[in-house]
């Protein structure tokens, strides 16, 4: 996998369990920031190539490299029965972003970068009709891929359903619902939080084994917001109650 973009590349650089094959950088770049990621990258041992702009975006098939790129080995979906088990190791209250075939990469990875930030412990995408880990993704994250776990599985609903038996508390974000996320209590609980598609918002067989659905509370004239903006605000109420005394 090609990955591109000055922050997911110094991401990568300083997580020690990155393997680079190889960094491309632009010719014409003699920045600091560009001098110090060279320094890294011969530090580390990683073979390093420049090349001019035109051939790093038809390497990246984008204009959007910032003039930066490296080789890595495609993305290594978790497990998410590891997710699970690593999070009650710690003894931490799990809590899970469920994406219902979400399509947008820029969502995609706007929600990872949330996950990681806020401390979430792990991202769950279907295999099939939803965007995937791709280098559009890598970038959009800002490098939070190399952090935070994503589990890609063949059946949402099947997922949602082991969940719930291992005694996870399923919420669904819906616009529609009455209920405010403000007003549920998550505070003890371990919790999925699925976030619907862009335009159909949640599956109707999702929604039917959700626990919860909640809405964020709204003032202003625009009838929805961005499905990242939405996860943002969900889960930040979660971890608000979490750690409020």
């Amino acid at each position: 996998m090609i990955i591109y973009g000055k922050n997911p590349i110094i991401e990568l650089l300083s997580n020690p369990s990155s393997e680079i094959e190889e960094l491309y950088i632009s010719r014409n770049d003699k920045s600091n920031e560009a001098s110090e990621i060279l320094k890294t990258a011969k530090s580390r041992g990683i073979r390093t190539s420049s090349l001019t702009k035109e051939s790093l975006s038809e390497l990246c098939d984008t204009h959007s490299h910032q003039g930066i790129a490296a080789r890595i080995k495609d993305y290594e979906y978790h497990n998410l029965a590891d997710i699970v088990s690593r999070t009650k190791e710690k003894g931490d209250k799990l809590l899970l972003i469920i994406l219902d075939h979400l399509e947008d990469p820029q969502n995609l990875g706007a929600i990872i970068r949330t996950a990681d930030v806020l401390g979430a412990h792990g991202v769950v995408i279907p295999k099939d009709r939803a965007a995937s880990v791709t280098p559009a993704v890598v970038k959009a994250s800002s490098g939070a891929v190399s952090y935070m776990p994503v589990s890609r599985v063949v059946n949402l609903a099947n997922v949602i359903r082991d969940l719930k038996k291992g005694g996870v508390w399923i919420v669904g974000a819906d616009s529609s619902s009455s209920t405010s996320v403000h007003q549920e209590d998550f505070k003890n609980l371990d919790i999925a939080l699925v976030i619907g598609n862009e335009g159909k918002g949640l599956g109707n067989n999702i929604k039917s084994e959700c626990d919860f659905l909640v809405s964020i509370p709204q003032s202003g004239k625009v009838s929805s917001l961005n499905a990242s903006v939405a996860a943002g605000i969900l889960v930040y109420e979660i971890i608000r109650q979490r750690t409020s005394n």
